[in-house]
């Protein structure tokens, strides 16, 4: 759209509205409703409410102007810190009284299988979500589990399995790192 003397206009990026009085060189006057005239550029305004008269300054619409104004900003991207990095994305604790509400009904080789049965699943929940580190916590005991672990966990090529962090899980803990452009 067009400006010309008479037209309501707004400026961008300003609370300000006015009606054009006059143009000086590429300067048009603005008459706010104060009763102040404020000189802008014709990029700067917006036609709100155009006038009858037929004086023709600018070829510039309204939509361009906004357009030219607005100036993409940059996304700020999340950083993580080296510490955030090497902690593991998943934990999933074995013990049998996290798995079943009543493991004293379970005989010792029920409670094996929900505790394997548990692992696997959430292996290849890891697996299929592109989790690269999982860490399992199977407690201290008689070792059982933590050898029928390391016997599940060497069935898929794409895995490495080790100790995990002795500081925060001690000896009860095996942390898994899942290799991502490796078929399972």
């Amino acid at each position: 759209m067009s400006l010309k003397i008479g037209d309501k206009v707004s400026v961008l990026d300003e609370d300000i509205t006015g009606i054009i009085t006059r143009k000086k060189g590429d300067l048009f006057g603005i008459e706010t409703t104060d009763g102040f005239v404020l000189e802008f550029y014709a990029y700067e305004l917006v036609v709100i409410e155009a006038s009858l008269k037929s004086e023709v300054f600018s070829e510039q619409s309204a939509f361009e102007v906004i357009q030219e104004k607005e100036i993409p900003q940059k996304r700020k991207s999340q950083r993580t810190k080296p510490k955030e990095r090497n902690l593991p994305a998943m934990e999933v604790d074995l013990h049998i009284h996290q798995l079943t509400p009543k493991p004293n009904r379970l005989s010792n080789h029920e409670m094996l299988t929900l505790q394997l049965d548990t692992a696997e699943r959430q292996l290849k929940f890891a697996i299929s979500k592109r989790i690269q580190k999982v860490v399992f916590i199977h407690g201290v005991g008689e070792g059982v589990l933590k050898t029928e672990l390391e016997y599940l966990f060497g069935r898929y090529n794409n895995v490495t399995f080790y100790a995990a962090d002795y500081q925060k899980y001690g000896m009860g803990a095996t942390e898994v790192y899942i290799y991502q452009n490796v078929e399972p």
